[in-house]
């Protein structure tokens, strides 16, 4: 077993208790923590995968800027002080009868799909993935949908802001 493969092993269990930790979690903050740890196991996974600039993206974006977003929601609605809310009667056994769809159908492709997609080398051109090519690319051919999600999280932002302002009368 080589060194890449055992801390690919290591990383992917930690990747998957992490994302349980949040998902069964009921407190948020602890989510949102264990969120961020999911993060940066999958950051390390780029890494991994000799993609630096993605990694760094990855953390940079999602664990800083998108979970402090996150933790300042929490904390402004006060997720942690309310209380228990009632749920539909058969919310529980669909949600549990689709959780095991999901299990059956991932254990039917990961143990009875054996060598379906084959694992190709490419060489990849030098300087692939650098912040150079991605940055000439990205306001090269995708200007126009780079312009679109500025724009779109522009307004996003106004209606947070119109959303959360309190009035004054």
């Amino acid at each position: 077993m080589s060194l890449q493969l055992f801390l690919f092993l290591v990383l992917a269990l930690v990747a998957i208790t992490s994302a349980l930790g949040m998902l069964i979690n009921r407190n948020a903050i602890y989510s949102a923590l264990f969120l961020v740890l999911n993060f940066a196991t999958v950051a390390i996974f780029f890494l991994l995968l000799n993609a630096p600039f993605i990694a760094v993206a990855q953390v940079s974006v999602y664990a800083g800027a998108i979970m402090v977003l996150f933790l300042f929601v929490i904390m402004l609605l006060g997720a942690e002080r309310t209380g228990q809310t009632q749920s539909i009667p058969w919310q529980r056994p669909l949600a549990i009868a689709l959780a095991i769809i999901l299990l059956l159908e991932a254990g039917f492709i990961l143990l009875g799909q054996q060598g379906v997609v084959p694992f190709i080398n490419v060489e990849l051109p030098s300087g692939f993935g650098s912040p150079a090519q991605v940055g000439t690319e990205l306001f090269t051919n995708y200007l126009l949908p780079f312009e679109i999600t500025s724009v779109l999280l522009l307004v996003a932002i106004i209606g947070a802001i119109v959303l959360t302002k309190n009035e004054k009368k």
